[in-house]
């Protein structure tokens, strides 16, 4: 799957009409299917890394969900999982600094200007539509950035 792609995906999912899927799930899930790995539909493993982790404001859920993807590929690239976790964190490491450079930040909190928390701020954030530029683009960042580790790029 290209760069463009894997935007291109993450964007019709994240979008959807429903609103199913936040940030980390929808990185997670196109990741996995840009990188073949099994299930790319089920986001399971990202659903609690939206919003920086519970709508905690912590790390963007992109970069979460990202780092998930990336563990379950570097587990299958590499058979030390020494060296897997290693590759995987250098990976996730760089991907955090480009991401920061291009957006100021890599924290939620930061990125959207706002709590997510409650339920009253959640919805209010949701109706902000906020989620659909800052978030759909930091979303887009990471898939573009990371689609091309399926072709074996950037490995070490």
């Amino acid at each position: 799957m290209t760069a463009d792609e894997a935007a291109a995906r993450a964007r019709a999912i994240f979008l959807s009409e429903s609103h199913e899927f936040g940030c980390a799930e929808t990185t997670f899930m196109v990741l996995k299917e840009a990188f073949g790995l099994p299930d790319p539909l089920d986001p399971s493993a990202a659903m609690t890394l939206n919003g920086g982790v519970a709508y905690s404001g912590g790390v963007c859920g992109a970069i979460s969900g990202a780092s998930v993807a990336v563990g379950l590929l570097a587990s299958r690239r590499f058979k030390s999982h020494v060296r897997a976790k290693r590759v995987a964190r250098e990976v996730i490491a760089c991907l955090m600094d480009d991401f920061r450079a291009e957006h100021g930040a890599v924290d939620c909190r930061t990125l959207i200007g706002r709590e997510i928390r409650t339920p009253e701020q959640h919805r209010a954030f949701i109706d902000s539509g906020v989620w659909r530029v800052a978030c759909m683009s930091q979303v887009e960042f990471v898939v573009r950035a990371l689609a091309s580790l399926s072709e074996g790029k950037a490995w070490t």
